[in-house]
């Protein structure tokens, strides 16, 4: 597509919907990120044991996972202005439950509401994304709604333990909720109906319009490449802090820096990332990024003492890399559903990464060990594995492109 210099790219009202996806996104990976870096102060002001916190952690992710399948059968069935404001208001709830827990069933309970009503919202943000913006620039729009990632990592997670180690972990769930109420209400006020899809849609109950989703083979195909584009980070991040402490040498005090200086990057490259997947195609794009970040993968795993500045030009080419590949494949994951069926796809989608990551958390919890010393053991061998699966993924996605040109073609 191409745009004269006095055409806007994209109207005022797409920019505010863009801009409203960014912070959503922001406030739910910021909810389900911050309860690992307050696991310290949870586990002794709860007086809970590593296991007990690591359920809290797992029940959110699963819970996730469930309600992705739960809701995909009627996804598409209405206004998705609607549907993301029930869900982001349920969300909402579920981190007020989290804000004023006491004890350790209530905030199981709690983490697990969260994640039946967050778990949902990126798939219908996903929906969102592909009613109202052409697919000449889904890449730039995939590539702000990134962002959040990054915005979280930079600012929203020192925020939050600023504020906990200053009023307890209590304080970043309360900042999380007021936000997110705010945008809610913002949401309510001036985001407009969005109904073009039910026009689309047949009388097919829940259960076998859930049913014709998973079964056709295109959409197979797609929720299996986006199984092995979830694999990578989820199998590295995990045990990120303590390979960099006790393989590369850093200190706790050096890890902030580390973090937040990949994060900057990671919101500076991504919509450059979605322009040029825009401009060069999005397929090519996917290539080029998961061919870099395999040779990424595997320099930073095999990385012994490492001097901070080093470590850092490694995390930002490979978070950059790894970036790339995400942006650029779910940009082309939006162009596989027909009209009627986007809402029930991207509801799986999202589904099938929740509990991806979750699986792959466990795989790579019993590929990698740990030594006496503390140093991180078979972490190259991890990384391997993760090369595999993005090599893999380079050849289902082309299967998906040629099913998408095919598709535009006959359209």
């Amino acid at each position: 597509m191409v745009h004269s210099k006095a055409e806007k790219l994209f109207s005022h009202y797409q920019i505010f919907i863009i801009a409203i996806l960014a912070f959503i996104q922001f406030t739910v990976i910021l909810d389900f990120m911050v309860i690992s870096p307050l696991g310290a102060i949870l586990m002794d002001s709860l007086k809970i044991t590593p296991s007990h916190f690591g359920l809290v952690v797992s029940v959110y992710a699963f819970s996730a996972g469930a309600s992705g399948l739960i809701t995909a059968g009627f996804a598409d069935k209405f206004d998705r202005k609607k549907l993301i404001l029930f869900f982001y208001f349920g969300f909402m709830f579920g981190t007020v439950l989290c804000a004023i827990a006491e004890n350790f069933h209530f905030l199981v309970i709690a983490r697990t509401i969260t994640g039946l009503f967050g778990g949902v919202i990126s798939s219908i943000g996903l929906a969102i994304v592909t009613d109202l913006f052409p697919m000449e620039v889904r890449g730039r729009v995939m590539g702000f709604v990134q962002m959040a990632f990054a915005a979280s990592q930079v600012f929203g997670i020192p925020i939050g333990l600023v504020l906990a180690n200053k009023w307890g972990w209590h304080a970043p769930f309360w900042m999380i909720a007021g936000g997110g109420m705010f945008i809610g209400v913002i949401m309510l006020i001036f985001m407009r109906p969005i109904t073009d899809h039910l026009h689309a849609q047949t009388r097919q109950s829940a259960i076998r319009h859930l049913g014709k989703t998973i079964s056709r083979p295109p959409y197979l195909l797609s929720f299996l490449t986006t199984t092995l584009m979830s694999t990578g980070m989820f199998m590295l991040a995990p045990f990120g802090s303590a390979f960099s402490i006790h393989n590369l040498g850093l200190t706790f005090e050096q890890l902030p820096t580390l973090y937040g200086i990949t994060g900057v990057f990671s919101a500076i490259i991504g919509p450059i990332v979605g322009r040029i997947s825009d401009t060069f195609g999005k397929f090519r794009i996917f290539w080029i990024g998961s061919i870099a970040g395999s040779f990424m993968v595997a320099i930073y795993t095999h990385l012994g003492l490492t001097p901070l500045w080093l470590v850092i030009v490694v995390s930002v080419l490979l978070y950059t890399t790894i970036s790339s590949r995400v942006i650029s494949g779910m940009a082309l994951l939006t162009a596989v559903p027909d009209r009627g069926d986007i809402g029930a796809f991207m509801s799986v989608v999202s589904s099938v990464r929740q509990i991806a990551g979750g699986v792959s958390s466990v795989i790579a919890g019993l590929i990698v060990g740990q030594a006496a010393s503390g140093l991180i053991l078979n972490y190259g061998i991890l990384g391997y594995v993760v090369i595999g699966s993005m090599l893999l993924a380079i050849v289902l996605m082309y299967f998906i492109d040629q099913f998408v040109n095919s598709k535009q073609k006959a359209n």
